[in-house]
């Protein structure tokens, strides 16, 4: 493939991440300059709350902007190291704490510190310099996890060290025209109080919300009411105030540079307030993508509080990180369903389409979601082998071990199908293995419960007997397969369909209403295995 042919075939794509990247290169026909002229790195961007620990949220909002970026990089045909993009990981630190999280010890320690900046509030964790430093570490050390390359910058780094005063001055010196843009959508009660600068008080070094009047934006003088009822006057630099999230959204978005960002659909409207601001500070808004939030498996919106969603280490015990990445990849613009019971489709997914991705032609790779996967994480082809068992088959395998099956014992059963059945020699389907076990032992065999066959049943699973008896000991998955359909399609034991006949067999075998190939799951359990089952069911 040449570097001509990948660039016309990403700019006629219609892949989401080349249709995003192609924003980019209408924004910037000729790259990104800087004031001198000389070439500039487009700016991306992903933003993080660290109210809390970071989440899956976090993460999808990290890949999806580096498929981004990656794609950005195939239109104008250069490679990561060639440093025409850079991405931003940016932590909103100087927030004040609005509420104590669940899931943190030391509670008391933050309530006796609510409305305080996060990067100002001791570390209920005992490891860190503050709350903030804290989660910023967890952050880090979640994107690191997972190869991300990005950049840390940190609100409360910014205002403390003044690197924010500029920026600020902006703001107060068109501290009108942005009041403009915000009291129009607020309620009467909040227009009251509103200001886009937020004074941290000189007292009690809480984030106040309180009218402020403009005394002079080039020294960044105000004057308010702190909580006591004094009237202060002092400047907003070096980190004294800090800004409304819609305008110090906007406010970053001008001083950084920033070129794309997307967010969820709950922001929409901070989207086309922030966009107005950074217009009135000098700029334009970031190009960005508007996504559709997760929904639980009732079709409810997750949330934190709720707890109704599904972490990250909740993905990577019962699946593997492939999968999670390809799950994100699809439709972000539509509304997805994240609940555990997704997780062994997408497994088998990110599979099919890594086993189909060097046999397809040029267009159809770059529509396939494991070629975007494979860059973000710094990889041109897939030199890994596809795993030679399926995730569903291993949870079928694994269902009928029972909930105390071992790796050793998942293993031994693999040697029936796979040559050289040692885990070194096949580490992804061993990583498979351990998330089936987990998966089983949790969520299948708890509800699994094998029903007496009824019937013809009874004759069918009798002559299925009758016939692994008499096979060769290393009979193909294939050709016990044709011994099933065989059995199925024989009109004396009264299946309708052949589908009938394989659902008798998935309730009175396994315990379950859906189930595998059966070739090859008898290839991979074993024949005589096999037939201890038929026995047991028929008992």
């Amino acid at each position: 493939m040449t570097e001509n042919a990948l660039i016309e075939a990403a700019r006629v794509s219609k892949a989401w991440p080349f249709q995003e990247a192609q924003k980019l290169l209408k924004r910037y026909p000729n790259g990104k300059s800087a004031a001198d002229g000389s070439p500039e790195p487009i700016l991306f961007e992903t933003g993080y709350g660290p109210s809390g620990l970071p989440h899956i949220g976090t993460f999808q909002e990290v890949l999806r902007t580096t498929l981004v970026r990656r794609a950005y990089e195939a239109l104008v045909g250069a490679k990561p190291e060639d440093g025409v993009t850079r991405l931003v990981a940016f932590s909103d630190d100087m927030d004040g704490l609005r509420k104590v999280p669940d899931n943190i010890p030391q509670a008391e320690l933050l309530a006796a510190n609510l409305g305080k900046p996060l990067s100002r509030i001791p570390d209920p964790f005992g490891k860190f310099e503050s709350f903030a430093h804290h989660n910023n570490a967890m952050l880090r050390e979640f994107l690191d996890r997972f190869g991300f390359d990005y950049e840390f910058v940190s609100a409360s780094d910014r205002y403390n060290s003044g690197r924010f005063d500029n920026a600020l001055s902006g703001v107060l010196s068109n501290y009108d025209a942005i009041m403009g843009v915000m009291l129009p959508t607020l309620r009467e009660e909040r227009r009251k109080t509103y200001s886009p600068v937020l004074p941290v008080s000189p007292t009690t070094g809480v984030v106040l919300q309180v009218p402020v009047e403009v005394l002079d934006p080039a020294s960044g003088m105000i004057r308010f009411t702190d909580e006591d009822g004094s009237t202060v006057e002092q400047s907003v630099f070096g980190g004294q105030a800090k800004l409304q999230w819609k305008v110090d959204w906007a406010m970053r978005w001008v001083d950084l540079g920033v070129d794309y960002e997307m967010c969820g659909k709950d922001l929409t409207d901070s989207v086309t307030q922030s966009g107005k601001i950074a217009k009135i500070l000098g700029a334009r808004r970031p190009e960005g993508l508007i996504y559709e939030l997760f929904l639980d498996e009732n079709g409810e919106k997750i949330s934190k509080s709720k707890g109704n969603g599904l972490t990250i280490e909740q993905w990577l015990t019962y699946g593997t990180e492939e999968s999670l990445g390809f799950y994100l990849f699809r439709e972000p613009k539509s509304a997805k369903q994240l609940h555990i019971g997704v997780i062994p489709k997408a497994v088998d997914e990110y599979w099919q389409f890594y086993g189909n991705l060097p046999k397809q032609a040029l267009d159809k790779q770059l529509g396939n979601p494991v070629w975007h996967l494979l860059r973000a994480n710094g990889q041109d082809q897939n030199d890994v082998p596809v795993p030679p068992v399926t995730f569903a088959l291993l949870l079928n395998l694994v269902g009928v071990l029972g909930a105390n099956a071992t790796r050793e014992q998942v293993w031994s059963y693999l040697a029936n199908y796979v040559d050289n059945a040692d885990p070194a020699e096949h580490p992804a389907l061993d990583a498979m293995v351990s998330c089936a076990l987990a998966y089983n032992r949790d969520y299948i065999a708890p509800t699994l419960q094998r029903r007496k066959p009824e019937g013809g049943e009874v004759a069918a699973l009798t002559e299925l007997d009758a016939q692994l008896a008499k096979v060769e000991a290393n009979a193909s998955a294939e050709d016990l397969q044709n011994i099933v359909y065989e059995i199925g399609k024989d009109e004396q034991y009264g299946f309708e369909s052949l589908r009938d006949w394989f659902k008798a067999q998935y309730e009175t075998l396994l315990g379950s209403s859906q189930g595998p190939r059966m070739g090859s799951f008898i290839a991979l359990y074993g024949v005589p295995e096999t037939r201890k089952l038929i026995a047991e069911a028929l008992a």
